[in-house]
């Protein structure tokens, strides 16, 4: 039914709902951006072969990880739909379907990781240095163990920011870095295990993080409660519900960490310089995007629940809310990072040449960044929490492959304009470029705003 001047509707949100969500997830983000950049910087003390390994196992994880992640995503616009429903009993149904589809894939995959890694390390870096390879296949054994419970921690996640409870997360985020750091500390330093005391290290935190946030999901004072978990029943009907989020966003997630990795392997052949400088800009870039990134899940619960409720208006207006919150956060962190570069990269163990094209690269990130990066990949949240996931997945495949990809080998190879370690991320941001018009473009059009996912 359209509403009417005479039939306002109170806003599902208010100022401090909105507060209370999104500070708690910004902290979470940083958090856990924390946990890796706790590994890399660490295992810096090691040397740059080691470095070096985890980075690019970071690479490859990411691939895997965005598949849970687009899981959860699925879920938690199921979930958040039914609560702006007020379907509480679906909404725990949906819950407890995420959790099992979680478990499933990620256990698959930890599988298929384990007896194949040698084959997939030599396959997309066989020409890295011979320690390099080392520390990368450690480290991937290690890492690989812990993708279970990083599954059910992002469906657990997922489920608590559906709730509008950021702050379960944002603790388990805490405790999470607690663990990994004090091991990480006891291994590497005390033990010099290198990249293997990383791996342990986020082998035991994410068990920790796994088992808390069940634990947690348990409370009977829960919006969403998930019980009974091992009476086993998979309900398709909601899973397909879920996948139809999921599936779209599980393809442009995991193809965009296969269209870097394609890049990274680009990386290692200019030396391993250039991957531990790639390493640095990667990490201290991840920090800086954290705001857009916490307001992106925001994003998925807030959008999700107004169309749930059928409040499309609502629904647009949140979102033109939280997008503009996200260019004033981040500006004012790219301007700080522009002025910063060359004084955060000699906080890393690294040589002069590493240094210097980490500094370089992060300059030329922070004036691309301020201006596109919001509307590239927080926007498109607000698309897919109302089941656009079809769109955003299709630009973002087209855009990942001509832009970042394509333009990365003629921008940086010798054959092309020989920019080096520059012209791959100069290619990144022309990827950001086209995002941004195509997704602004979508929006401001509204034809997300008549699709359903929950009918």
């Amino acid at each position: 039914m359209e509403l009417t001047a005479s039939q306002p509707r109170a806003p599902l949100f208010s100022r401090q709902a909105l507060l209370r969500l999104i500070i708690p997830l910004v902290i979470e983000q940083l958090l856990l951006m924390t946990v890796g950049m706790a590994d890399t910087v660490m295992v810096t003390t090691a040397g740059e072969a080691a470095v070096s390994g985890v980075s690019l196992v970071d690479g490859l994880n990411m691939l895997l990880i965005q598949i849970f992640a687009a899981l959860s995503t699925g879920g938690a616009v199921v979930v958040s739909q039914y609560l702006g429903r007020r379907e509480a009993e679906q909404a725990n149904t949906a819950a407890k379907q995420l959790l099992y589809a979680a478990v499933i894939a990620s256990t698959l995959l930890t599988v298929l990781a384990l007896i194949l890694r040698q084959h997939i390390l030599s396959l997309l870096f066989g020409q890295v240095e011979r320690a390099v390879m080392a520390s990368a296949l450690i480290y991937f054994l290690l890492t690989a163990a812990a993708y279970p419970f990083m599954a059910v921690y992002n469906a657990g996640a997922a489920l608590f920011r559906a709730m509008g409870n950021s702050k379960v997360s944002m603790f388990c985020s805490l405790i999470v870095n607690i663990i990994n750091i004090a091991v990480n500390a006891i291994l590497i330093f005390g033990f010099g295990m290198g990249a293997a005391g990383a791996g342990i290290g986020t082998l035991v935190s994410r068990i920790a993080a796994a088992v808390i946030i069940m634990a947690l999901l348990r409370h009977p004072e829960n919006l969403v409660r998930v019980e009974g978990l091992l009476r086993f029943r998979l309900r398709w009907d909601m899973i397909r519900r879920i996948l139809f989020i999921g599936i779209p966003n599980g393809l442009e997630n995991g193809m965009f960490q296969a269209g870097k990795l394609l890049v990274l392997n680009l990386i290692t052949t200019f030396g391993t310089a250039a991957v531990a400088a790639n390493a640095i800009g990667n990490s201290i870039g991840g920090v800086i995007n954290v705001p857009g990134q916490a307001l992106g899940l925001a994003l998925i619960t807030v959008v999700g629940r107004c169309m749930g409720a059928g409040e499309t208006d609502q629904a647009v207006s949140y979102a033109k809310k939280l997008v503009r919150a996200c260019y004033v956060c981040m500006g004012v962190m790219n301007i700080a990072l522009f002025f910063l570069a060359g004084w955060l990269v000699t906080l890393f163990d690294l040589s002069m040449e590493s240094t210097a094209m980490a500094a370089q690269v992060l300059r030329w990130f922070s004036l691309f960044s301020i201006f596109f990066w919001p509307m590239s990949f927080t926007m498109p949240n607000a698309l897919r929490a109302a089941g656009d996931a079809v769109f955003t997945m299709a630009v973002s495949l087209c855009s990942m492959f001509a832009c970042r990809v394509a333009l990365s080998y003629v921008f940086a190879c010798a054959w092309g304009l020989n920019m080096g370690l520059l012209g791959v991320w100069l290619a990144m941001f022309c990827d950001w470029i086209v995002r941004a018009v195509f997704f602004l473009i979508r929006f401001l059009r509204g034809k997300w705003k008549y699709i359903r996912v929950i009918g």
